[in-house]
Formats: C-alpha cells, structure tokens, sequence
C-alpha cells in the first residue's frame, strides 16, 4: 500500500523551545495511523504542521507525493487534508446546517449530496439541523466537528483528540464513526489519549515522547506491548 502522507524529520520550535524535535513517519493509503503519548509530546503541533497552521523550522510534508511544507492551509485543504481539532471548534452561534456548509467553504458546486452523507453518518444532526451548535451536547458537536471535516471531501482526515470529554458510550460511537470513515477509504491520522481505543482501532501506532517518536508498529503490536500497557493502558507489567 502505497504512503498518502510522509514526514521526514519535522521540527518546530515556539521561540527557544523545540516541541517536536526531527519526528518522521509515514500514513499508509487506507489505514488508520494513530500517534499517542503524553500530554506536551508534541502530537498536536505535528498536526498542525501538517495541516499548515504551524509552521515548521525544517521539515518535508509530502501528501500523495506533493511537498506541501510552507504551503498555505487553504491549499492543504484543497489538496485533500482536513483537520478535526481539539476541542471541537464548532461555530457556537450558527447552525447545524451553517457550521457544514463552511466545512465546503472551497467549493462551488451543490453541497446537498455531501450533506446527505454526513446526515447519514450522524442522523441527529439532521434531527438538530437548525439548531445552534453551542446549544449542542459535547458528543453531538464532536459529530459536527467530524461532518464539517468531511465537507471538504477529504482523501486524509485528521482528528486531534476526538473523544476528549466525552462518556463512554459516545466514545463508542465516534470510534464507531471512524471506522466507518475509513471503511468508506478516507485515510485517518488520529491523535488520542484514549490509547486502549485508538490502538485497538488503528492499522498503525507511532507513540511520541518529549517531541520524538520513541516506538511504531501495528496497532495491536503496541496494544500488546508491555511497556505500553504500563505507561498508557494503566496495566501492570506480569511479574
């Protein structure tokens, strides 16, 4: 399977300070790649960097073999990227329906078909259509956040931090969503402190450290890996 996205030794600095420090990896065509670690690692800003709202101090971002390294977010967009934030982002004061047509802000064409699918995928945003979206529950703007990426009709979405705050059973279902996404071949780079999830659900696992990547495999290679397990599924090493 060919790569859809590859890093070659990103760094970023915000003034002295180096948050992620010559991190490479690669985001197979069709897969999902999660990236874990801490709080602080540096999984947020390699997001960024991708999606072209930090800029790099060195780095090559390749994207379905395109250098896209200094290349506005707008374009990144245009080019097939969207970005999930963390937080969610919704525009409190419009709509549903509002909040997903400026997830198409780029394109001209009639958007009812792409908004028949993400009202397929999430039939309570249809339900809550007109509604504004602060007056949303954090589950159902999570929905939101994901529909409004896929506006933009996407060949990689990135989703930083889906299931933050979020109860159990809507984890589920978000989890449930990404999977669904990728089925359909949108190729997904999620970054998740949910580790026992996102392990459990990805192709591939890179885990960052102090702005490094420190460890890769196969989602179930490090779902299964002691030193893992210990550090970020809260299970103790077998004695």
């Amino acid at each position: 399977m060919p790569n859809i996205l590859e890093i070659r030794d990103l760094v970023v600095s915000y003034g002295g300070i180096e948050a992620v420090k010559g991190v490479s990896l690669d985001v197979p065509e069709g897969k999902i790649v999660t990236l874990i670690g801490a709080n602080g690692a540096g999984k947020s800003t390699t997001l960024k960097s991708i999606a072209g709202l930090v800029r790099p101090k060195t780095a090559s971002i390749r994207f379905e073999g395109e250098e896209l390294t200094g290349k506005p977010s707008d374009y990144i967009v245009s080019r097939g990227i969207t970005l999930v934030p963390e937080g969610r982002r919704v525009f409190a004061n419009l709509t549903v329906l509002e909040n997903l047509k400026i997830g198409a802000y780029l394109r001209k064409e009639n958007l009812t078909k792409d908004i028949d699918y993400v009202y397929g995928l999430f039939p309570r945003l249809k339900e809550r259509a007109w509604q504004l979206a602060g007056t949303l529950s954090g589950g159902e703007q999570q929905m939101l956040a994901v529909g409004r990426a896929l506006m933009a009709r996407p060949r990689l979405i990135m989703m930083d931090e889906p299931s933050l705050g979020l109860a159990p059973l809507v984890v589920k279902d978000i989890f449930s969503i990404i999977r669904t996404i990728n089925e359909q071949g949108i190729t997904v780079l999620l970054i998740e402190q949910n580790a026992n999830m996102a392990l459990r659900t990805a192709d591939i696992g890179y885990v960052m450290e102090t702005g490094r990547i420190t460890l890769q495999g196969t989602g179930m290679e490090l779902y299964e890996n002691e030193t893992i397990k210990e550090a970020y599924l809260g299970k103790k090493k077998q004695a």
